[in-house]
Parts: structure tokens; C-alpha cells; sequence
């Protein structure tokens, strides 16, 4: 069981498939989900009611079938089997069928030898210390697998059902508008395209047949290399837009008319700036350009800046009562006119629609029209700086110490200074900005300004201060 340790994180349980995931894990993390559930719902396994889908890796058809064999001999007879279905479809089963719970085979964006496990409750992901309380009941509750996993016929569709609701809120919106659908070999090809057809667009599919080797690019549009394919063919096509999927769709990555991918800042902004009549709250991490909390502000919304992470933003939206919430790296989150979770698919329906209400009033309207905002500043890439992560707390605590000690140090007045996730430092039209990777040993830093020879300023001020700290540090 300890090698099993480390599979289980803060938001799921992801590893390697054969080394921290295998389906002696799955067989047994059915049991402790179960047991985790009758404490929670106060039902008997018998009346519990389970859906279960997965992602296109290779591995997830003998995950999924010891997973299920898990659940039934725990005692749970009603099973939904979605099948390869995107990490949304298993989030909508719950809500759709009225189910206590999914459990969802995938491993997101990583690479195709890896696989995870997504469960919920309350319409909810797990968060951190429920999955420590569904471990604990997993190795409590050890069995050894079977040597007979097989099971009984589960199945049960449901993407008709989802397209049949998506067509009923956004009817043929879709009509004269192109758009490229990039579903990298990943789940969203079984849903997307067919979706957005249905809704009247003219589509163009790239790589949609799933194939869990990923042969064409990494499923993370986050990294802009994997998005070079869709750019050249919204631009050779003269497309209205372009959308990609992650490697389980609950992340989206769009392109404008240009071919030029979109920060998950600026696709908030779209979003926000469409509903922006209802006086929406809006919810957003810390690395989030200044523009977006601005914008949505001075037009009589309300921006709430958290902390990094899609739990964080699903927790503080709850808590301020916001109607949508996003983060830089595509997950975003509508509570208005949906459900609340993160689906990358209904995400295209919304840009699709966006771009279909303007062309109305402006038939020369292009996607990029609404991010004008951003032109006004300039903003750097993520830099990386490497940390060792016994030493990153301390160095963060020092580099605070420098610039409360040292407040002329970047050259420009500090505003303000938020430290809820590191330390934010505003100036007037930007900031400089410093956190822990949760997952790494490095600090995610990010800079804006009013212009590039200003963020490279506050870029290389924060650098080279970091490289003394460490260096101390590293040498005490």
C-alpha cells in the first residue's frame, strides 16, 4: 500500500499507470469511496447511486472495469457506465440522473503514461481533506483484487441527453458562424464538434478521434505550442474563432480570428463582459492581469481575487455568491444559466454565442474587439524561478521583508501589496507578482506594466533579489 502514497492530492489521485496507479488501487478505492459516502449521505451501499466514465488513455478500460468490480463488491447495484466520455458528461450525470456521486478515470492534461481519479459529492469535487478521509477507508479496508475483475454490462449513454439540453439553452446561435475545433486526440471529440454543428456552426475538426498516445500534440492548451496547429488553421480558413479542449475537457483554450491564443484572464474578461448587466461577481486568481479586476469593476461588476487553484475559486464563489469564476489556466465556471462546474464544452457554446450577439450589431465584430483594455499594457509570461522546496517559505518571508524595507526598490510607487497567495505587488497600471508552486520546486512569477521596458524593470529587480536570497539561504 505505501506505494500507493503519493497518488492521492489535493484536488484527485493521479500518478504513473503500473507505478502509483494501478487497478489493485482502483479495485480498492471503490470501497473506501463507498464507505466514505455511507458516513456522508447515510445511505446503505445498496441504495447508493454511482456513474463512472474515463478519459482515452489506453489504461483506463482495465481502471474503469476494476473500479466498477470495486463498487459492486461494496454492495452499490445501481451503476451508470458513461463509457469515454469528457470529465463534465460525468459531473452532468450526477446533476441529470440525480446520482450521490461520480467517479471519473482520467489524468487531465498529463502525459499519456499517466492516469487519476476525479470523485464528487454535493455536485462538488472532492477537496483535500475529503480525499485523505476516502484514502484513509481505502488502506483501512485493504482486499487484494480478484483474479476474475470481470463485471456486468453498466453502460448507459448520455450524450444525447447532454446535447439535447445544450440545444434547448443555446438554440441555433451558431448560425454563419466558423469555428475550429481542436479536441487533441482527447475526450472532447465525441461531443464538441457535433455539438457545435447542431448549434449551427460551420466546423472544422482537428484531431477528434480519441487516441490515449496523444499522436499529434500534448491535451494541455495552456502550453501554447500545442495550439500552433489550431492557430494556422483559424487563420487559413479566415475562422471566427478557434477552441481546444484539454485532455478531459473541463478546460478550454481559444484562439481569436488572428490566430492568437487567449490568456484564461482575457477569456474571463469575454465572459464577464457579456453579463456584465446583471452586475456580476467574478472571481479570479492572484496571477490574473490587473485589467480584468479593473475592467469588470470600474463597469459595475464586482472582481474577487483568491488564491491559485481551482478549489480556492470554486470555494470563494460559493462564499461571495459569484455567477462566474476562472483561472488562468482555461478552467472556467459558470453559475449563470449552468451548473457551476468546470466544462469546457459548454465554455465553446458561450464564446460561440458571444461572438453571434455581436456579429448581429456589427457584422465586422471580431473576438479580439472586446480584450481593447489589454492594449494598454503590457504583460510578461509566467517565469519559473527555481527554489528548492524546503527553503521556498523562508525566502518568500525574506523577499517580503525586502520590499516593505525597500519600498522604492522597483522603481515605481507600490498601491498596494495582497498577500493572500505570495505577495502581489501593485503599482499604478501593473503588478509584480510572486507565489509557491504547489507542485514544484520553483516560485510562479508575473509582471505588468505600462509598457515592456517597465515590466522587464520589475522583472529583473525581482530576479535578481531572489538569486541573493536563495543564495543566502542555500549557504546558512
Amino acid at each position: 500500500m505505501q506505494k500507493y502514497e503519493h497518488a492521492f492530492g489535493k484536488n484527485d489521485i493521479r500518478g504513473i499507470y503500473n507505478d502509483d496507479i494501478t487497478e489493485e488501487l482502483y479495485y480498492n478505492i471503490g470501497f473506501g469511496y463507498i464507505a466514505w459516502l455511507e458516513k456522508h449521505t447515510g445511505k446503505m451501499p445498496v441504495d447508493l447511486r454511482i456513474s463512472v466514465c474515463m478519459d482515452a488513455r489506453l489504461h483506463s478500460p482495465s481502471l474503469k472495469t476494476a473500479l466498477i468490480k470495486g463498487l459492486v463488491d461494496a454492495g452499490v447495484t445501481y451503476i451508470e457506465d458513461l463509457g469515454l466520455a469528457p470529465t463534465p458528461i460525468g459531473y452532468y450525470s450526477e446533476i441529470a440522473h440525480n446520482l450521490d456521486g461520480a467517479m471519473i478515470i482520467t489524468a487531465s492534461h498529463n502525459p499519456s503514461e499517466y492516469n487519476g481519479l476525479k470523485m464528487t459529492y454535493n455536485r462538488q469535487t472532492l477537496n483535500e481533506v475529503q480525499i485523505k478521509e476516502v484514502k484513509a477507508l481505502t488502506f483501512d479496508n485493504w482486499k487484494n483484487l480478484p483474479d476474475d475483475i470481470s463485471v456486468q454490462d453498466y453502460s448507459k449513454s448520455i450524450l444525447a441527453e447532454y446535447i439535447a439540453e445544450m440545444k434547448e439553452k443555446f438554440g441555433e446561435i451558431g448560425k454563419g458562424i466558423k469555428v475550429v475545433v481542436d479536441s487533441a486526440n482527447a475526450t472532447g471529440g465525441i461531443v464538441g464538434p457535433q455539438l457545435y454543428r447542431e448549434l449551427g456552426c460551420d466546423v472544422i475538426e482537428l484531431f477528434s478521434e480519441p487516441d490515449g498516445r496523444f499522436p499529434n500534440h500534448h491535451p494541455n492548451p495552456s502550453v501554447l505550442s500545442t495550439l500552433e496547429t489550431l492557430s494556422k488553421t483559424v487563420i487559413e480558413n479566415k475562422a471566427d474563432v478557434g477552441i481546444a479542449f484539454d485532455g478531459d475537457s473541463d478546460r478550454i483554450g481559444v484562439v481569436d480570428s488572428k490566430g492568437k491564443p487567449l490568456t484564461g484572464d482575457k477569456l474571463l474578461l469575454i465572459y464577464a463582459m457579456d453579463i456584465i448587466e446583471l452586475n456580476p461577481t467574478v472571481v479570479s486568481e492572484v496571477k490574473c492581469s490587473q485589467v480584468l479586476y479593473d475592467t469588470i469593476n470600474n463597469a459595475g461588476g464586482n472582481a474577487v481575487m483568491c488564491k491559485t487553484g481551482h478549489g480556492y475559486i470554486k470555494d470563494k464563489m460559493k462564499e461571495t455568491n459569484a455567477i462566474l469564476g476562472g483561472e488562468m489556466s482555461g478552467h472556467t465556471f459558470f453559475k449563470d444559466r449552468y451548473y457551476g462546474f468546470d466544462d469546457a464544452v459548454y465554455a465553446g457554446c458561450r464564446i460561440i454565442e458571444i461572438i453571434a450577439k455581436n456579429k448581429k450589431c456589427n457584422p465586422e465584430f471580431k473576438l479580439e474587439d472586446i480584450l481593447e483594455p489589454f492594449n494598454k499594457v503590457f504583460t510578461s509570461d509566467e517565469v519559473r524561478f527555481p527554489c528548492p522546496n524546503h527553503l521556498k517559505k523562508e525566502v518568500l518571508e525574506a523577499m517580503k521583508s525586502e520590499v516593505n524595507n525597500n519600498p522604492d526598490m522597483f522603481g515605481s510607487e507600490i498601491i498596494e501589496i495582497v498577500t493572500l497567495d505570495g505577495m502581489r505587488i501593485v503599482f499604478n497600471g501593473g503588478f509584480a507578482l510572486i507565489r509557491q508552486s504547489n507542485t514544484e520546486p520553483v516560485f510562479t512569477l508575473r509582471f505588468e506594466a505600462n509598457n515592456e521596458a517597465e515590466c522587464e524593470r520589475f522583472k529583473c529587480t525581482m530576479t535578481n533579489c531572489l538569486e541573493k536570497l536563495v543564495t543566502v539561504k542555500n549557504n546558512a
